[in-house]
């Protein structure tokens, strides 16, 4: 519900979406948690005990994490994400069309101006915010894409591996992979800045 941002996202709501999701992250990160503990061993030589961290079932709980975090949640924001963008430019276009059909006053100049519609009908403003959030879009699954083709490599490949055969184009790829997640985080204020007149504002009187 695009549209209705500020109804349907109450702070109350979003204070439980924020938790839920805090608990449906640590829930889904279990499995690779419970690889790692504290265990004891003693050296036979001094007779001395210490305590060392060891693994237990690393490479089924490895595998756990790979198909549900690295590939099957991925795959699943993906598809909600080019859902979402298709469904606020739907509803946008929806909206002008409903807009256009109920106006009976014409708007001040300056107003026309800057809500000029385009040749499908939808103002300047709208087109300014699908064009963002596309491109937003766009960057963070062009961004994500290294990650989850060297996660579904992985997944497929077990000599594709830290300490396996193919060691070295995985820490290639995992740096590629890094380097791709920095960029889309630095890249998003210049998307922010070139198309919200509010946020150019406020970085203007920075």
């Amino acid at each position: 519900m695009p549209l209705q941002f500020k109804s349907v996202f109450t702070k109350a709501r979003t204070v439980k979406l924020v938790l839920a999701s805090f608990v449906l992250a640590f829930s889904l990160r279990i499995p690779i948690l419970t690889v790692y503990r504290v265990a004891r061993r003693t050296d036979p030589n001094t007779n001395v005990s210490y305590m060392y961290v060891a693994n237990h079932n690393r490479k089924a709980m490895t595998r756990i994490n790979d198909v549900l975090n690295r590939n099957t949640l991925l795959y699943i924001k993906f598809i909600i994400m080019i859902t979402c963008v298709c469904v606020l430019s739907f509803k946008l276009h929806q909206a002008s069309a409903i807009r256009r059909s109920h106006s009976s006053t014409p708007a001040p100049k300056s107003e026309q101006a800057s809500e000029k519609p385009d040749n499908q009908g939808m103002s300047s403003k709208d087109v300014r915010v699908i064009k963002s959030v596309v491109l937003v879009c766009i960057i963070f699954i062009t961004s994500q894409a290294p990650f989850l083709i060297y996660s579904t490599a992985r997944l497929i490949t077990p000599e594709f591996d830290v300490f396996a055969k193919l060691h070295n184009l995985f820490a290639m790829s995992t740096s590629i992979s890094l380097t791709c997640s920095y960029l889309n985080t630095s890249v998003n204020i210049f998307v922010y800045y070139n198309f919200n007149r509010k946020y150019k504002s406020v970085v203007f009187q920075c």
